[in-house]
């Protein structure tokens, strides 16, 4: 019996990700060369790894005992290729390779990016690619090996490790919430003033729609949202347009933006940035730290 790694890689990725559907978008192939590749460690191994019982409609397919037991050997093949690649820069003093960054729009710009520029002129050896991905899809890719580090966001009252199976998190810093209005509305005396007022509300699951809840919650009201925008620049131009107030946090503020204006007073809390990569003994591996630690050198 010859098993193939890189399939091994593909069964994994349908384990963590939860279906053959999750890894394809995880793995950037199509759902059928997951399955192809699926079929052909079958053939290798000479056993079922996926029960296809389940293929109905769009439901996810879940991997057999034997699919989830080849499964956890994928891992530690994982774990000892991230080994020898740590035991070979030990010996050789050399790191190079690519190291695979998922990140929301704001951290793409404000602090992976910058950080790659940097790394490149002290390791240019190492590659960074960044792929624009929100937390929970980023989780999934993470533990699938699709990304080799991420930077989440959530807001800094709930719990951070809620959805950390397998994986660690490293703090990065608090991104204060300013609440912005348009400038024709005038002067705003505080939070009280807007409770009657339309709101730019975030995506259900989001930080924005969180820190939302929570201003409502806290005076018993329930807000006006007749917008939703998933991307800060998007909020800002709709109350920019004079239609709504929003909540953007620091690190998403141009230094101006005409037509809208920083409520004056302390922020309505904070999203949590945190760095997050696979949990192991040698996770992550050389490269991949080199360009952690120029990420965390981002740090305010």
């Amino acid at each position: 019996m010859r098993i193939d790694p890189r399939r091994l890689v593909v069964l994994r990725a349908v384990a963590d990700a939860g279906g053959v559907l999750a890894a394809a978008s995880v793995l950037h192939l199509t759902p059928s060369a997951v399955s192809q590749h699926i079929a052909r460690l079958e053939a290798e191994t000479g056993v079922t790894l996926l029960d296809r019982s389940r293929l109905g409609g769009r439901r996810a397919a879940g991997l057999t005992a034997a699919g989830r037991l080849l499964a956890r050997h994928a891992a530690r093949v994982a774990e000892a290729l991230a080994a020898a690649e740590h035991d070979l820069a030990g010996l050789t003093g050399q790191v190079a390779g690519p190291v695979v960054v998922g990140a929301f729009p704001t951290a793409v710009r404000h602090i992976v990016a910058p950080a790659a520029v940097a790394l490149a002129a002290t390791a240019p050896a190492v590659t960074v690619h960044m792929r624009q991905i929100e937390p929970g899809p980023g989780r999934a890719a993470l533990r699938a090996g699709g990304l080799d580090l991420l930077v989440t966001e959530t807001d800094s009252g709930a719990d951070a490790g809620a959805d950390l199976r397998g994986l660690a998190a490293t703090r990065l810093f608090d991104d204060p919430y300013r609440i912005v209005v348009p400038v024709g509305w005038g002067p705003v005396a505080g939070v009280d003033a807007l409770v009657g007022r339309p709101w730019v509300d975030g995506p259900p699951g989001s930080a924005s729609r969180r820190v939302l809840d929570r201003v409502a919650a806290d005076r018993g009201v329930v807000l006006d949202r007749p917008h939703e925008c998933l991307e800060f620049p998007a909020v800002l131009a709709i109350v920019a347009a004079g239609l709504a107030a929003g909540i953007v946090p620091a690190l998403a503020l141009p230094a101006d933006v005409p037509g809208v204006r920083i409520l004056d007073g302390p922020p309505v809390g904070a999203r949590r940035l945190d760095l997050v990569h696979r949990r192991g003994r040698h996770e992550p591996g050389a490269a991949a730290l080199l360009v952690s630690g120029a990420i965390l050198s981002r740090r305010p």
